[in-house]
């Protein structure tokens, strides 16, 4: 059995690290799309991956409020699907070779998915209520 260490920040939840992994190798390639991109679809992809680790980071500090949690992880989802369509329009603009914008689009299926499942079942994240005295 493995051996898992409690989960103490969002920094420790997988799909927070899934998420800033493949906003950073989002950053990487994205050094390589043409200047004429720069303020259009490189800041948008950069801006949409990178969103989604920050509102997981929001949403973890929302965990005494399911609704607010959930209303965050909705917002990631909304990024995540967001992000899938920028390595769309990187691979057709032929900014991004199509293996890499693969990859990357499995990528955001993974953490579409994880965030899917926590949404859809948010109790084991969110804190215990105070007791009333």
């Amino acid at each position: 059995m493995e051996n898992k260490k409690p989960i103490q920040s969002h920094r420790d939840l997988e799909v927070y690290q899934t998420a800033f992994d493949a906003a950073m190798e989002i950053f990487e390639l994205s050094k390589k799309f043409p200047i004429e991109e720069r303020y259009s679809l490189t800041d948008q992809i950069r801006r949409s991956s990178r969103s989604v680790c920050a509102n997981l980071g929001e949403a973890w500090r929302k965990r005494r409020y399911e609704a607010a949690f959930v209303a965050k992880l909705n917002d990631c989802e909304a990024e995540a699907a967001e992000t899938q369509i920028w390595i769309e329009f990187a691979v057709k603009c032929n900014y991004l070779e199509v293996e890499a914008g693969r990859q990357l689009y499995r990528t955001y299926d993974l953490i579409l998915g994880k965030l899917v499942k926590m949404i859809a079942n948010p109790s084991p994240w969110l804190m215990p209520k105070a007791r009333k005295e």
